[in-house]
């Protein structure tokens, strides 16, 4: 087997105790490298109907197969997540349920691009993270908080609109 083929189990150790995030992230990783080829993206189109009416319908995690999510994302107790297909996630970040992170419309009508993450950014339940922000390496982003500006490396984010507090 190749490398690229042994990468859909990256986040099984982060999701160890976890057994829906263990499946959401491996039908995850099968769809995404599916989808690197035109003509194998053809071949497998079921796979893709099958992978959005199973994550999104059944399981009520909208994660589509574009985005670019770095080894070891962790879903921590996935219900009504909502990720947009722009976003793009480090290495070792977890996500928890009832969180929303996309773009958002501009007054032109068009979409703005979604967040950038980077490495170990941890987002608590029900957060909402929108708009064409970056969010800095080891951040933490509280419960509830709403993020709409960039968040520098090293820092909590909390409350509604988030307050950025430097870790100590």
């Amino acid at each position: 087997m190749t490398a690229s083929v042994w990468n859909i189990f990256q986040d099984w150790r982060a999701n160890r105790s976890n057994p829906k995030g263990k499946l959401v992230m491996l039908l995850f990783r099968i769809a995404h490298l599916l989808r690197q080829n035109k003509l194998v993206f053809l071949l497998f189109v079921w796979y893709f109907v099958w992978y959005r009416i199973t994550v999104e319908w059944f399981l009520c995690i909208e994660l589509p197969w574009k985005t670019h999510l770095g080894p070891g994302f962790r879903i921590d107790h996935g219900q009504a997540l909502i990720i947009n297909d722009g976003t793009v996630f480090g290495a070792y970040c977890t996500v928890r349920n009832s969180t929303t992170i996309g773009n958002k419309r501009l007054r032109d009508g068009s979409y703005s691009r979604a967040p950038i993450f980077g490495d170990r950014v941890d987002i608590g339940a029900n957060a909402v993270i929108i708009g064409p922000i970056t969010i800095g390496n080891d951040v933490l982003i509280g419960a509830g908080a709403v993020v709409f500006k960039d968040v520098a490396a090293n820092s909590v984010v909390v409350g509604n609109p988030g307050r950025v507090i430097p870790r100590s």
